[in-house]
């Protein structure tokens, strides 16, 4: 079955947009007739980046831990398109291989700072717009969130924590702005290909993109605070 979308006329801005899945998220909602403001620490032209630019995005370089970062770039994409429909929280990282008593503390600041840090001052300062467009936030969260395990501790603990933020976003904007989370696990991505052993059973990123999509859709209307299983088999 073909779905299609049409987000003609709504503005979305993508976090995380230089990488493998922030990158799919901006095509599928440039795809579907938005406007993407696209916003990441790295440029296009960077070597690591998998953004590639055409009409109907516009980039936005910003450090998304840096709260006065953020107010400038949402104001910046407010007064160049007028308004933001839709959130998507992409940027994120992950580091693990140590048990919680090997681990250097710099690493719990550097995951908590990338993963729920910038989800929670995007948000912060974009929902007073998505209230005034009945918008919607798709975040992203883990599988391995469900759970304690081995290993990556403090990735699993601040990818929770963008979930329950996601889970409390919706609470407090109930009836006004939606809020989702996705969970994905491993991700069919070239670097995940050369750092593990590639398997059939991995999800391709624009396969998650297509749900953020659906999530900020109407068809989504009445889905909110939900953790969505993006995993398939793998």
């Amino acid at each position: 079955m073909d779905v299609r979308f049409d987000f003609d006329g709504d503005v979305a801005l993508v976090t995380g947009a230089a990488g493998a899945l922030g990158s799919a998220a901006v095509d599928a909602f440039r795809d579907a007739g938005a406007t993407v403001a696209a916003v990441d620490v790295r440029t296009p032209d960077d070597e690591d980046s998998r953004l590639d630019p055409d009409g109907g995005t516009s980039f936005y370089e910003a450090d998304l831990t840096d709260e006065t970062d953020v107010e400038r770039v949402v104001a910046s994409v407010v007064d160049d398109h007028g308004r933001i429909d839709h959130l998507l929280n992409v940027a994120g990282t992950w580091r693990g291989g140590d048990p919680v008593d090997e681990t250097d503390a710099d690493q719990f600041d550097l995951l908590f700072d990338v993963n729920l840090r910038t989800t929670f001052l995007t948000s912060k300062h974009v929902v007073p717009h998505l209230r005034e467009t009945e918008g919607a936030i798709v975040s992203v969260s883990a599988r391995s969130s469900l759970e304690g395990g081995t290993g990556d501790g403090l990735y699993r603990a601040s990818k929770a924590g963008v979930r329950l933020l996601t889970e409390t976003l919706a609470a407090e904007n109930l009836g006004t702005v939606r809020a989702n989370a996705v969970l994905p696990s491993v991700l069919d991505t070239p670097t995940n290909r050369e750092q593990m052993e590639p398997s059939d059973a991995w999800v391709d990123p624009t396969d998650v993109a297509e749900v953020m999509l659906f999530l900020c859709s109407d068809a989504a209307a009445v889905t909110s605070g939900a953790a969505v299983p993006v995993y398939g088999e793998a």
